[in-house]
């Protein structure tokens, strides 16, 4: 079959890429001329473990070509995908109006917008005489593990009004669907709103947690234990109940948002939503807080490591990352900040330039530490879990450790001789 995709997102990568390693010839249509020369190059636009290679494979075997938005369509495609950048409705119903050939069958809206944008989009397509059919496949991939959770999907949420639409669907999604059925079919409207509840939840159960670890610090109690014993409750579950600094990323936040927005449209009270953002965003702060406590706010002068820039682990992005709050805040305060990331500090750099503060930029965690009177550990990615304490004791001016993520063991860190601090651990 041949398939063409619109976008420059991560999606938009990893749907062409699997598209195309099962046998499909997809026309990968990116917005601009620096994105288009660098896919001709065989350079991915997004990198992540695994996903570099299989981009390489499938565009080297020909299956995978790489084409410009604004020249002539991609002939004899059956299927176009549109997984453009959030809110970018006006984009996709330029492309549906200029851009689709006679013989498409289905356009497949990955877009996430708000409620109602499959719709108005098929109602363009109705305008301009074409018979594709609109579906939606709201886009649930999770970044830093992108091409897994494409291709082996615990759900999939398919928004789709039409028999023959489904049949198509099911058949292009069937190398990714043969476990069990994982495909939730379901109206336009309710695809797109799914997409949004979801965000909701889980934004919402990780502010709980920040919240309970806040408590569970005056209490005395170790949120360690509380999480264990609420994640045995059958009805509650062990998913994103870990506490920590807070989540980014160009995904969750705005899916949040999104749904606050349609809250407001339609007149009702967005304050749990709006209350768990607020909570996100001082829980950037809190290792900067301990940090500030820890010295009684005698902090201008001194040197703060962070380890992980990135705004999770697997990822090189720092897009509304919980380190740059931090970074922001020590430097409002004189402190002099050094940051170790495994893929991020290309983005990290890009993001400082012009900005007030120092940043150093650092090969090796061990550099970053170096002579540090505080070590953040802000994003867990797995090189971080085990380190070197007695060196991080020798190098640091003062062993004091901020564990964002909770990932170390209190009473091993302190039998090492250093000094620990989590988010609600004792």
């Amino acid at each position: 079959m041949q398939i063409s995709v619109y976008g420059d997102t991560l999606c938009a990568q990893v749907t062409a890429t699997a598209l195309a390693q099962t046998g499909h010839l997809v026309h990968w249509f990116v917005m601009t001329s620096d994105d288009h020369s660098r896919l001709l190059q065989g350079e991915p636009l997004f990198r992540e473990q695994g996903l570099d290679r299989l981009f390489a494979e499938q565009f080297t075997a020909g299956r995978l070509l790489p084409c410009l938005y604004g020249t002539t369509p991609a002939q004899g495609c059956c299927v176009v995908f549109l997984a453009l950048a959030p809110d970018s409705e006006p984009l996709a119903s330029t492309i549906l109006t200029t851009q689709l050939g006679d013989g498409c069958e289905i356009v497949v809206n990955q877009t996430i917008g708000p409620v109602g944008v499959a719709e108005r989009l098929k109602k363009g397509l109705c305008e301009i005489g074409s018979k594709a059919v609109l579906v939606a496949l709201p886009d649930l991939i999770q970044e830093g593990n992108a091409y897994l959770t494409f291709t082996r999907p615990e759900s999939m949420l398919l928004g789709c009004e039409n028999g023959e639409g489904e049949a198509l669907m099911r058949e292009l999604l069937r190398p990714f669907n043969r476990r069990k059925d994982v495909i939730h079919v379901m109206s336009l409207r309710e695809a797109e709103f799914s997409k949004l509840a979801i965000s909701g939840i889980l934004a919402t159960r990780i502010s709980y947690m920040n919240d309970m670890a806040s408590l569970s610090e005056s209490l005395g109690v170790d949120i360690d234990v509380v999480r264990v014993a609420m994640g045995a409750d059958s009805r509650i579950g062990e998913s994103y109940l870990y506490p920590g600094c807070g989540f980014g990323g160009p995904g969750l936040s705005s899916n949040v948002l999104a749904l606050v927005d349609v809250l407001h449209e339609k007149a009702a009270e967005p304050g749990l939503l709006e209350e768990v953002l607020r909570t996100n965003e001082r829980q950037k702060e809190v290792l900067f807080r301990k940090f500030w406590q820890y010295y009684r706010g005698n902090v201008a002068g001194k040197r703060v490591a962070i380890w992980g820039a990135a705004f999770k682990p697997g990822t090189p992005r720092v897009e509304n990352a919980p380190a740059l709050k931090v970074i922001e805040a020590l430097w409002a305060q004189g402190v002099e900040v050094a940051v170790h990331d495994p893929r991020a500090l290309p983005d990290l750099g890009a993001w400082a330039q012009g900005r007030r503060g120092e940043l150093a930029l650092c090969d090796t965690p061990y550099d970053a530490a170096f002579g540090a009177d505080a070590l953040m550990l802000v994003t867990e990615w797995k090189p971080y879990w085990s380190p070197d304490w007695q060196r991080l004791k020798r190098d640091m001016r003062n062993p004091l450790i901020l564990d964002g993520r909770n990932i170390y063991d209190p009473a091993f860190v302190r039998a090492q001789g250093l000094v620990y601090q989590g988010i609600g651990r004792i």
